[in-house]
């Protein structure tokens, strides 16, 4: 899977991507990314990219040509991979429907993917009608920018590329698969401070443990997501 990132600071990803599952990933060549930096499309002698909006609201707006001439440049640069497909563009923001694992598995499963990370109070509109395929919020709060949010996109996809995991089936038992959460896990020792282990789990009885954590996950998820949602 290759990704692009659209941002003004790539600068913020050189540690994230050098630790754990995503460094893994990107070392066993299950996962590769790009950054561009689209300030580098402005025709600025500044190399500005923002400006003031139209209306007077407060705040400034990301221009439109920097972004589309820097998709143009990615549509030309991936061709081969994307063939005839449209040109998939995810923009990170608030107004977008919430990120969640289905999300997640939905887009492990893609050859390639482009994610805008915008910043300041938006990009300018016409980006978000014509460049923009889909919109993701990963909550109901504002961050600075989306660079953020594109890192925790990345690290729930690369967990899910064939050959990152040593055991893949952990990625398919953790929370929201089969929209519940996981449940609780305990390790050695047996006991300690006075806290025991639960006794079914060290039974060796498989049918138990598992309808012990069935049960587990049912009232965690109850408790967290209310009865409904189960």
């Amino acid at each position: 899977m290759h990704i692009d990132i659209l941002t003004l600071f790539p600068e913020m990803f050189e540690s994230p991507l050098a630790h754990s599952i995503v460094k893994r990933a990107i070392e066993r060549n299950k996962l590769s990314i790009e950054f561009i930096d689209f300030r580098e499309f402005s025709h600025d002698k500044h190399k500005q990219v923002d400006d003031y909006p139209f209306g007077g609201a407060p705040g400034m707006v990301i221009k439109p040509e920097p972004l589309f001439e820097a998709v143009d440049y990615l549509k030309e640069k991936r061709k081969d991979i994307l063939g005839s497909e449209n040109f998939p563009l995810i923009y990170l923001t608030p107004q977008g429907e919430t990120y969640t694992q289905q999300i997640a598995e939905e887009l492990s499963n893609k050859k390639y993917l482009a994610i805008l990370c915008g910043h300041y109070k938006d990009v300018d509109y016409r980006v978000r009608e014509h460049l923009v395929t889909r919109e993701i919020s990963i909550g109901n709060y504002v961050l600075s920018g989306g660079e953020l949010p594109a890192m925790i996109i990345i690290d729930s996809l690369a967990r899910l590329q064939e050959g990152v995991l040593s055991n893949i089936e952990s990625a398919y038992s953790d929370s929201f698969q089969g929209n519940s959460l996981d449940g609780p896990y305990y390790t050695r020792p047996r006991e300690y401070r006075g806290y025991k282990v639960p006794d079914v789990l060290l039974s060796g009885n498989h049918k138990l443990i598992e309808e012990w954590q069935k049960s587990k996950r049912k009232k965690l998820t109850e408790k967290v997501k209310g009865a409904s949602d189960v």
